[in-house]
């Protein structure tokens, strides 16, 4: 399981999860800042990677589009201690990761 963190989170929580060993990439080291949603959705499903977002857009797309790929990580508030979050995910992705590994693969 690998985590693609969207441009509108910091890409210091890559790293924070990283620290974690939940494996993270930011996009901002992969692709243009300025990109599309939907390129950001076609290289997660090319590279098996999990999207981690607070852009609804990207459910939107998946709901469109009829997808199954990738799966989403859809974080809903703004106001976060980035700390705190990446805990969070870190005790919260492994209980889930068969649900999110099974779309991706």
């Amino acid at each position: 399981m690998k985590l693609l963190i969207d441009m509108n989170l910091p890409p210091t929580l890559a790293n924070m999860l990283s620290d974690r060993s939940i494996k993270s990439i930011h996009w901002s080291t992969v692709g243009a800042f300025d990109a599309k949603d939907s390129e950001i959705m076609s290289y997660a499903s090319e590279n098996d990677l999990i999207v981690m977002t607070c852009d609804l857009d990207f459910s939107t797309i998946l709901s469109v589009t009829h997808g199954i790929k990738p799966s989403l990580v859809q974080i809903r508030n703004q106001r976060f201690n980035l700390e705190k979050l990446a805990s969070i995910i870190a005790h919260s992705l492994p209980s889930n990761e068969q649900e999110l590994v099974q779309c991706v693969n």
